[in-house]
């Protein structure tokens, strides 16, 4: 059905290494693999084997829970993205890292994977999505604190040059041409 690797610390994963809840969930518990290590392991390569057919209206969703909290979503695979590599942001540990019974095992880290319709997913990749709005976000105030600069005020207006928006522009495509590590610093 599907397989996973961690980058650089694992071999590929089938689905055997997961424990089955039921017909659409799957559970690989981290302390299996990594012991309580867990939020060492940053990513994590999802894939969609070649036998398995999963309906275009259908994704494969993968979650991650530190011990003590709920699931976070990573993101997904589909038919039509069959592999994906993503972020693994774990959750602070919850308080409940005691025992919930004498005869109960402690809490570990997980990794969650389910059939989910795609409908309901924000994104396939969660990470890619806050790291595009961080962009987003970094290039705005820089061009929000170059024009404040030259802002002059007349009332309860703002008075900025005519031309602001292109000087700005030219002055940040030719600092990225000189610099190639300025845009990498926006990314962050």
């Amino acid at each position: 059905m599907f397989g996973v690797v961690f980058p650089n610390r694992s071999f590929p994963l089938d689905i055997a290494a997961f424990s089955q809840i039921d017909t659409f969930h799957w559970i690989l518990d981290m302390n299996t693999f990594v012991g309580e290590a867990y939020d060492q392991i940053r990513e994590v390569c999802v894939f969609l084997l070649n036998n398995f057919t999963l309906p275009p209206d259908k994704a494969l969703a993968v979650y991650v829970q530190s011990p003590g909290s709920a699931f976070q979503y990573c993101g997904a695979v589909t038919i039509a993205r069959p592999s994906a590599v993503l972020s693994l942001n774990w959750p602070e540990p919850g308080g409940q890292l005691q025992l919930t019974a004498a005869d109960a095992a402690p809490l570990t880290a997980k990794i969650g994977v389910s059939v989910v319709d795609l409908a309901s997913l924000t994104s396939l990749d969660v990470a890619a999505e806050k790291r595009i709005e961080r962009l987003a976000m970094r290039v705005g105030e820089n061009l929000f604190n170059y024009m404040q600069s030259f802002c002059g005020v007349d009332g309860s207006k703002l008075i900025v040059p005519i031309d602001i928006l292109d000087r700005w522009f030219k002055k940040f495509q030719e600092r990225a041409k000189r610099d190639p590590e300025y845009l990498k610093g926006f990314a962050l």
